[in-house]
């Protein structure tokens, strides 16, 4: 498969029209129409449902249209990256961060070395665990900033030395707003939702000790603002990280005892895949 056929199918898949690809990708109709044949003969498998109008990807399509993101994605990554490992250092490196307090620690180091590199530029994306290692794993991100619990097995990992604490997303005119704080006790009965990570609930339902199997479970969140927003048009109490963030008619209730976590800033152990990574990773060690 060449990457110059995996971006005309991806344009195809996009357009769901032959003709407004070819329109897109300047080429002509027959060309495109005969790469993908080619493609399909390839691969020994049919890529699209081809209509009168417009053109629909199959089951084996939609496999190819999800691989080819990625590896189109890298190619063009690792073609950036080395055009610029000669010379001043310079490139772009890309972490994945969960909201958590760390975030603290890593702008901060990020700034410490921008103003050593200045060619370098960073770029955050804020999303899930699960996307930010899945991630990591094709090379798409260089770093990635997790809330315990995290299996560092694969990584090189530091702790960033901030602890985030628990709290209960409680909307307004709810009895429990304003209280002070919440104990397990208070929130049997209570319909609740619980971050998406299953190692996390498994932390979240070991603080509810014995009153773990009276926990009403409404649903989960892999987000604290969609968690706030459905806390506060009545899905139930969210249980997350309170880092600090205010959302609207919800308030955040402190969790009693004292329910803490901290946060790992990790990186794939048989290395970063740039010279500013590489650089960026030496930094945070020394």
């Amino acid at each position: 498969m060449e990457l110059r056929v995996l971006k005309y199918f991806l344009a195809v898949a996009e357009e769901g029209n032959i003709t407004w690809a070819a329109q897109l990708l300047r080429i002509s109709q027959p060309t495109l129409s005969r790469q993908l044949k080619q493609l399909e003969e390839e691969l020994g498998v049919t890529l699209f449902e081809r209509g009168p109008h417009a053109i629909t990807l199959t089951e084996e399509g939609r496999l190819l249209r999800d691989r080819a993101q990625t590896i189109v994605s890298l190619a063009d990554k690792t073609e950036v990256d080395l055009q610029r490992s000669s010379g001043e250092l310079s490139g772009d490196i890309t972490a994945g961060c969960g909201e958590v307090g760390g975030m603290t620690y890593l702008a901060r180091r990020m700034a410490e070395f921008r103003a050593s590199h200045p060619a370098v530029r960073f770029h955050v994306v804020s999303t899930t665990a699960d996307v930010i290692q899945d991630q990591l794993e094709q090379g798409l991100m260089d770093f990635g900033l997790l809330a315990d619990p995290v299996d560092t097995e694969r990584y090189e990992y530091l702790h960033t030395g901030i602890s985030d604490h628990w709290a209960a997303m409680v909307p307004d005119g709810h009895p429990l707003r304003n209280r002070e704080s919440l104990s397990p006790a208070d929130l049997v009965g209570e319909p609740l939702l619980l971050p998406s990570r299953e190692p996390v609930r498994r932390v979240v339902m070991h603080w509810f000790g014995s009153f773990a199997p009276q926990a009403v479970i409404a649903g989960t969140c892999n987000l604290p603002a969609n968690g706030a927003a459905m806390a506060a048009n009545g899905l139930g109490l969210y249980l997350c990280l309170d880092y600090g963030a205010s959302y609207p008619d919800v308030r955040a209730v402190p969790l009693t005892p004292t329910f803490e976590s901290s946060s790992v800033l990790v990186w794939k152990k048989q290395g970063v895949s740039s010279p500013a990574a590489g650089a960026f990773a030496r930094f945070l060690r020394a």
